[in-house]
């Protein structure tokens, strides 16, 4: 089975393959760094993870690209309020989110670009726009008519048939329902940052970053452009205008968007007390790999309803799956091999991989491996698992991992080694045969302190990290 996902533009599941049959050029809409990503936006990005990690395991290679904005409206609000420079305002929070992104084990794309870094990138492509009769001057200011570009609103399927001619919009986000007339170049302010070009001292709009930056690394026609479906209109309808208006090619073979996270039902909001961060959540003692697993585990094209009892839930599903690795490596079975155990097992990895081929739907494909977990904890109870059948299981668990890195725990920086821990239990095991019971407890109770959890079986004695 090929790949599949969802296409924005053809509002379609179409087959992919990247153009060149080899490399998947992607770029991916990053954050905008003036506060702290909140799990909303981490959604999008564990999302862009999963794909990511798929195209990968499915053979193809990945140029990924993503943005940091660093310059738009709500950053320079936040630097003229503390009258600080923008780098004062946005470093520590890119620095925040690079940190957010490898707790929840998102794997860095392979360039992260930002967009104070390419101004020359973005004049040229105005340039370019003014060179077709595109773009208009007002006050100073640079504006993309679009008018001019009779394809506007094709992502977003919109008909914007009867929009009032000429009128204009200089703020980065508007309202959805209207098109406008959007700034390309923001004529200097007092007090704003500006930057000395050919087109006049200014700053970009936030809509030409993208296209500036995508394109410059990736070519004229990307394979995937991908983000959250609100940026859908207008950030991703203007790129489109942007990039096609200069080159006459499709900017993008595929646009696929995650759609909204609500938290218990609602709309989060820091009034209502329900807006998190990642650094909240593990605050609270939830580990980053459960938040990890919540976000994965709903279809991106479905919307995710964020709970305290769906985190924990999350968290009982990551120790399912990490019990059952455990019980393979430590347990003692029979020789030989179980022949229905083997069929179970070639079919949920068929099945995984079939449902994660088909637009990743992460539900149906974890469905197949806990199904195979829950049938073969029941055979294991009852002595019909044998030595044979654990290498497939294993594949299985390995498959799984790949998408979901969760079965290895997050360490704590006080952590013990698993050599430590070995070395630990082999002591309490000695203090345990020569009856010296007030060791042998005292060496459970310093490894419970470190989070190392002891189960004494016929078998031996097993530890797990809690």
């Amino acid at each position: 089975m090929s790949l599949r996902f969802y296409n924005t533009l053809t509002q379609q599941v179409d087959d992919f393959v990247p153009a060149d049959g080899k490399t998947v050029r992607m770029y991916v809409c990053g954050p905008t760094v003036y506060n702290f990503a909140h799990i909303g936006n981490l959604r999008t990005f564990t999302f862009q993870d999963i794909l990511r990690r798929w195209i990968r395991a499915r053979g193809f290679e990945t140029l990924h690209v993503m943005n940091i904005t660093d310059v738009d409206d709500k950053i320079i609000r936040s630097a003229m309020q503390q009258n600080v420079t923008l780098e004062a305002v946005t470093r520590p929070f890119e620095t925040a989110f690079l940190e957010d992104i490898a707790s929840l084990r998102i794997q860095r794309p392979e360039k992260l670009v930002r967009a104070t870094e390419h101004i020359p990138e973005m004049v040229s492509l105005i340039e370019g726009l003014a060179a077709k009769g595109m773009t208009y001057e007002s006050d100073g200011s640079i504006y993309y008519r679009i008018s001019k570009f009779p394809d506007y609103g094709k992502l977003s399927h919109n008909d914007f048939g009867g929009m009032i001619a000429g009128a204009r919009v200089d703020v980065d986000e508007y309202d959805k329902e209207n098109a406008r007339d959007f700034v390309l170049w923001k004529h200097k302010k007092e007090g704003e940052p500006s930057w000395p070009t050919s087109i006049g001292d200014g700053r970009p709009g936030w809509h030409i970053e993208c296209s500036a930056m995508a394109m410059k690394y990736l070519g004229e026609t990307l394979d995937i452009h991908a983000g959250g479906i609100d940026l859908t209109f207008p950030h991703h309808e203007n790129e489109i205008a942007q990039s096609e208006g200069v080159t006459g090619k499709p900017f993008a073979r595929f646009w696929i968007h995650a759609e909204h996270l609500a938290v218990d039902g609602g709309k989060m909001s820091k009034s209502l007390g329900n807006f998190y961060t990642l650094r909240d959540l593990v605050g609270m003692g939830h580990t980053p790999e459960a938040v990890r697993y919540l976000l994965a585990a709903v279809p991106y094209r479905n919307k995710l309803n964020f709970t305290m009892d769906g985190l924990k839930a999350a968290a009982l599903s990551i120790e399912r799956l990490r019990n059952f690795e455990l019980r393979l490596k430590t347990d003692r079975f029979a020789e030989g091999v179980n022949d229905d155990i083997a069929k179970r097992a070639a079919d949920a990895f068929t099945q995984f991989e079939a449902a994660m081929d088909d637009d990743l739907n992460t539900a149906n494909a974890l469905g197949a491996v806990f199904e195979f977990v829950r049938e073969t904890n029941t055979i294991m109870d009852a002595g019909g698992f044998k030595a044979g059948n654990v290498d497939a299981a294993m594949k299985l668990l390995a498959r799984m991992d790949v998408v979901f890195d969760v079965l290895k725990p997050t360490l704590a920086e006080d952590s013990l080694a698993d050599s430590a821990v070995d070395e630990l239990v082999a002591a309490r095991n000695a203090a345990k045969k020569t009856r010296n019971f007030a060791l042998a407890d005292s060496l459970r109770a310093e490894l419970l302190d470190k989070g190392i959890v002891l189960e004494d079986t016929k078998e031996g004695t097993r530890w797990k990290r809690k």
